[in-house]
């Protein structure tokens, strides 16, 4: 078996690769089943349950939707990190894994010291 996986964009992936999968970090994971060859395991929620499991590779081709790009480059996954810093769904300390783990160099936003981080804070009030 090999050890790379071509993902549906053409890039080539090994486990110790990250790409963006679904809007996000995913690394591949390969899987001793039976009825699974490989898994997508996101960075931050991996080991966690959270694993997307593939039975070859023509299953990734059918779930790979608009917001799969494949690898970045350090400037791209500089910009991802700072959109999913401004992104609700995203909780900092997240982000500052994400920002460990990505191939970049990436420092999150200065955070006003006297801003809660509550709601009113995120809508400007």
């Amino acid at each position: 078996m090999s050890d790379t996986l071509e993902l549906p964009n053409g890039d080539v992936v090994d486990p110790d690769d990250v790409f963006l999968y679904n809007d996000y970090p995913y690394r591949l994971v390969w899987l001793d089943s039976d009825s699974h060859a490989f898994a997508l395991s996101p960075l931050y929620w991996g080991d966690s349950g959270m694993d997307i499991p593939c039975r070859d590779r023509g299953a990734l081709v059918d779930q790979w939707g608009a917001d799969s790009r494949g690898t970045l480059s350090d400037e791209e996954w500089a910009d991802w990190l700072e959109y999913a810093s401004e992104d609700s769904r995203f909780g900092d300390d997240e982000v500052a894994d994400l920002a460990d783990e990505l191939p970049t160099e990436w420092e999150p936003p200065r955070r006003d010291s006297s801003s809660s981080g509550g709601l009113r804070d995120k809508l400007g009030l």
